[in-house]
């Protein structure tokens, strides 16, 4: 039973919640800094070609400006500091539509954008690759991806006494957090202070400097506040130098923040997929071979491809797998890690095919899943560290209310709505990262508090609650006497929040510092006790007025011997209108085995924030390219869809109980990614049901099921 005492695992309102509420929460461009110049990026007309001229004359003239800057007067830099996807102005190429080609500076943020619109660009333009449809099957291996075979997968589809071959497709999907990106530059001497929205600090901090021939130690990263980021703000863009350069060159503090519009082609996306799975099972509904191959398409100039095959290898069992990508270089800026990267386009393959030979079994999509339960992680034949696929399955049909479901299509029909339900499954796996961390500890009478340090990330999930936590739990102290200080890269060095290894990183390592001053008071004090006491009881105890101690942690020696992952099963009950072929998702329920959770109430928000963009990643998200020229058709948040409150029905979710110390410590697995996994499957699959098409191509628009 958990302590009274204890505030883990309870629903702690969050304490930046006030701070975010009243605007004082300062993100990327709230620092107050003096006499801030603006900056504004201007950008490329075509997708492929060198520029032959930049005219900026008039540009210059313009009221206010400062500078204007491009490859012909920026700085060299090194181009392979890290900075994702080019664009540094280095060279006149370009390399695809909307290429950052050019900045202008100015007093105030209008004269700034006026000025760029007087910009004139002559172009020797170049064939293009910018239509997926017509250039996919060129793809060719990744060159970090080896085809994955165990058995003959091929074979065993060849003799099979039931299987299924169908293709899946996802559109290109954006990240569109609420807060743009956004930067602060400003120079003092050599040094450089860069507010800007980092999910590893770190990270960003060490990019800069390569890219701009720094030492790590002469840029500083400040980064409290994020809103939002899904993967975009994981690694950094060219914005992020560009302000840098554009502050040197005019001596000024420079603010530089990207236009809505100007996210669709600045800061990657979700690429295009086609997703080839092939299932093959005994007619009473045993897995013998799964095949997923992905084609797909990265930057012209680098390559990322996102492993959509990482749930099909470890989801079910089966004796024959193969996993494989081919990938073709497009004139399309680089595609990026984006919220379950590849488990949540690859799941709504995978478990759309599992939907379907379930229905050509005759069997219910629950009990054949139930039937291919792995023992062990069939990807490498290690042990899980805990699996809750079982229980997240069965206690979600319960609370559902499967039972209700029919095996055929179109049986429930309410006025001019059908009804269906679906189910899906997902994963993403749980890890700890090398993290650092400082607790300071004062006392005053008897009021003890404490301050705790390193350079985390807060993408507005909550790590200033669960910190904070953590350490009241550890220190014995309320936790208004808990002080959480993080997005500094003066800090101690942490792991980003990215891949759900934030909370489990963090709260480890503040648990361990706070472990660490705790035994270095009992060692002060030069006393034995029969029971431990608390640090906040000898900091009275021993009169003694301030401590301090740092811990850099580690993930456990053995914990790579153990294949550690969060589970979920997703319920969704879609209403099909009959007359407009519009689906609205009534009711989904969402059942997660995540090891320890922390704050049932951010961790239900993380949930819930999921699957509400895996709905929308269903019904109505899609970025389109325009295959003559290159450029986004979806330029706005006007055309680009997100789901709204009135689009998404009653949201639930449930968390199974699992104690697992096998990963780490604490036991902690993270669920920022897996909320969003599965969850695209579950609302497709349900469609099904309820009117007896299956779209396989998302998003699933109203003119696909009329």
């Amino acid at each position: 039973m958990q302590d009274k005492n204890t505030t883990i695992g309870k629903p702690v309102n969050r304490i930046d919640g006030i701070l975010k509420v009243t605007g004082k929460a300062d993100y990327s461009t709230d620092h107050p800094v003096q006499n801030p110049a603006y900056a504004v990026i201007f950008k490329s007309t075509i997708a492929s070609g060198k520029i032959k001229r930049i005219d900026s004359i008039a540009a210059e003239k313009s009221a206010g400006v400062l500078a204007v800057i491009t490859h012909n007067n920026a700085p060299k830099l090194n181009p392979k500091g890290g900075i994702r996807g080019g664009a540094l102005l280095q060279n006149a190429d370009v390399l695809f539509y909307g290429q950052h080609i050019g900045v202008v500076v100015a007093e105030t943020f209008e004269q700034a954008r006026h000025a760029a619109d007087l910009i004139k660009v002559e172009y020797e333009q170049s064939d293009a690759r910018i239509d997926f449809e017509k250039i996919y099957k060129d793809g060719v291996k990744p060159k970090d991806k080896e085809d994955e075979k165990r058995g003959d997968a091929k074979a065993a589809l060849e003799n099979a006494e039931v299987k299924i071959e169908e293709t899946y497709a996802t559109p290109i999907y954006h990240h569109h957090p609420l807060e743009p990106h956004a930067t602060i530059a400003e120079w003092q001497g050599d040094k450089l202070t860069l507010y800007n929205s980092s999910q590893i600090v770190n990270g960003a901090q060490n990019a800069a400097a390569l890219t701009l021939n720094l030492k790590p130690e002469n840029v500083h990263i400040v980064s409290p506040y994020i809103g939002g980021g899904f993967g975009s703000k994981g690694g950094q863009w060219g914005n992020l130098i560009l302000a840098a350069i554009a502050a040197k060159m005019v001596n000024r503090p420079v603010k530089l923040a990207l236009t809505r519009q100007q996210m669709f082609n600045s800061v990657g996306f979700r690429q295009r997929n086609y997703q080839k799975v092939s299932l093959a099972a005994t007619k009473d509904g045993k897995l013998t071979a799964l095949a997923h191959e992905t084609s797909t398409h990265a930057a012209i100039q680098d390559e990322f491809v996102e492993p959509c095959g990482d749930c099909s290898k470890i989801m079910y069992d089966t004796p024959n797998s193969l996993i494989s990508y081919r990938v073709t270089p497009m004139n399309l800026i680089l595609p990026t890690y984006t919220r379950g990267p590849g488990k949540s386009t690859g799941s709504f393959a995978l478990e759309s095919a599992m939907d379907e030979l379930a229905y050509k079994l005759k069997m219910d999509p629950i009990a054949f899943r139930l039937k291919n339960e792995p023992e062990k992680d069939p990807s490498n034949g290690k042990p899980w560290s805990s699996r809750k696929v079982v229980e997240c399955l069965n206690v979600g049909a319960k609370a559902f209310g499967w039972e209700k479901r029919k095996m055929e299509p179109r049986q429930l029909i309410q006025d001019n709505y059908l009804i269906g339900y679906g189910v899906a499954c997902g994963t993403y796996p749980a890890h700890q990262r090398d993290s650092s961390a400082i607790v300071k500890l004062k006392r005053e009478g008897n009021n003890v508090t404490a301050t705790i340090e390193l350079a985390a990330a807060d993408l507005g999930t909550g790590t200033y609650t669960i910190l904070a936590q953590t350490a009241a739990d550890a220190l014995d102290l309320p936790i208004n006497k808990i002080t959480v200080k993080i997005g500094d890269s003066d800090l101690p060095p942490a792991a980003g929040s990215v891949g759900s290894v934030g909370a489990t990183s963090y709260a480890n390592v503040v648990n361990d510092v706070c472990n660490k001053v705790t035994d270095e008071l009992i060692a002060r004090s030069g006393k034995q006790y029969f029971v431990r006491p608390t640090a906040s009881q000898l900091m009275i105890s021993e009169k003694i007025a301030d401590i301090q101690a740092r811990a850099d942690s580690k993930p456990l020696e053995t914990a790579e011997q153990y294949s550690s992952h969060s589970f979920n099963a997703n319920f969704a009950e879609v209403w099909v209108n009959q007359s407009t072929g519009m689906v609205r998702v009534e009711r989904f329920l969402a059942v997660t085995g995540a090891g320890k959770i922390l704050n049932p109430k951010t961790a239900r928000s993380q949930i819930i924030g999921g699957n509400v963009w895996g709905i929308g990643m269903a019904l109505t998200e899609e970025s389109i390219v325009d295959p003559r020229y290159g450029h986004f058709v979806t330029r706005s948040l006007a055309e680009y869809h997100v789901p709204s409150n009135l689009d998404i029905g009653e949201l639930d979710a449930i968390f199974i109980k699992e104690e697992d110390t096998l990963s780490n410590k604490l036991g902690i697995k993270g669920i920022g990614e897996v909320g969003i996994v599965g969850v695209a499957a579950a609302v497709a699959n349900a469609v099904f049901n309820a009117t007896g098409k299956r779209i396989r191509e998302l998003p699933i628009l109203p003119d696909k099921l009329l």
